[in-house]
């Protein structure tokens, strides 16, 4: 049944911890490692792209929109001559699964965890898969069965589902995938928007080509900052984001997405203290 108001923000805001671990702990990097991917973004673009199979290149690129010229190509498909896709996948669970034990701590073993799995696995698999790459990818998976791997699988789906979603809306607005991290440093209150992590190490061309474009379309000033044009569109982008993002969610009754909600809070509140790390 669908919700009388949105949730998709809300959603995003307490299951985006859970997925933090893969990028901002150890053991994910130390499991890639241990199946012969030491290089971050090596195990970063076979573990991420692992529910897609081998692909060529230019799929991935196309399926996370928003890498530079060439970056995808400098990992895939050459990291399928160390290991494989389910390897891959498999290596990237587990790491995510040992940094959330060490995290949570004693919230592993409550019930309050285990509810939580079970309602965001429910609401995980509850979406259409037409028009959404990764999350089909991930939705053609098992989903695990041990509680704090079902809570990791179930948040990870659910991000890309919203990911999927978010590429829709940055298309509508005809804004391209460096564009996108221009509008988020800015968002963020970045500035310069070019030092930000996402696209720091671009050629100085290419950042000088993005900004020109972005000006020359009015949605950032000559200081480089949002115009009223830009943040108007930054706006309209999260907000279809969130529309097109609610979808799982209409597979929860009020009472279980309630549930769903303070089940939730203890967990995201315990990664958001430590930074998912």
């Amino acid at each position: 049944m669908p919700h009388v108001e949105p949730v998709a923000r809300r959603m995003f805001d307490l299951t985006e911890p859970i997925c933090l671990v893969n990028f901002f702990s150890d053991e994910p990097n130390e499991e890639m490692a241990a199946i012969g991917l030491p290089r971050y973004w090596d195990g970063y673009f076979a573990g991420r792209s692992a529910p897609l199979g081998v692909v060529p290149a230019e799929v991935v690129d196309a399926a996370f929109y928003n890498f530079g010229p060439g970056e995808v190509a400098r990992h895939l498909p050459k990291v399928w001559d160390t290991t494989t896709p389910e390897a891959a996948h498999a290596a990237r669970q587990r790491g995510c699964v040992a940094a959330l034990r060490r995290i949570l701590g004693d919230l592993v073993e409550t019930p309050g965890l285990v509810r939580a799995a079970d309602l965001l696995a429910k609401a995980a698999v509850s979406a259409p898969v037409e028009g959404r790459v990764m999350y089909a990818g991930l939705r053609s998976l098992p989903v695990p069965e041990e509680p704090v791997a079902r809570l990791w699988f179930a948040a990870n789906m659910l991000r890309e589902h919203r990911g999927d979603g978010h590429i829709v809306a940055l298309m509508s607005e005809r804004v391209a995938g460096l564009e996108a991290h221009v509008l988020l440093a800015l968002d963020m209150g970045i500035h310069p928007a070019e030092s930000f992590g996402r696209i720091h190490h671009l050629p100085e061309p290419t950042l000088a080509a993005l900004m020109a474009g972005l000006r020359d379309r009015g949605l950032v000033d000559a200081d480089g900052r949002f115009t009223d044009t830009g943040r108007a569109t930054k706006d309209r982008v999260e907000a279809l984001t969130d529309v097109l993002a609610e979808a799982p969610y209409d597979g929860l009754d009020a009472d279980e997405l309630d549930e769903l909600v303070a089940a939730l809070e203890p967990i995201a509140s315990r990664l958001r203290q430590t930074g998912s790390q």
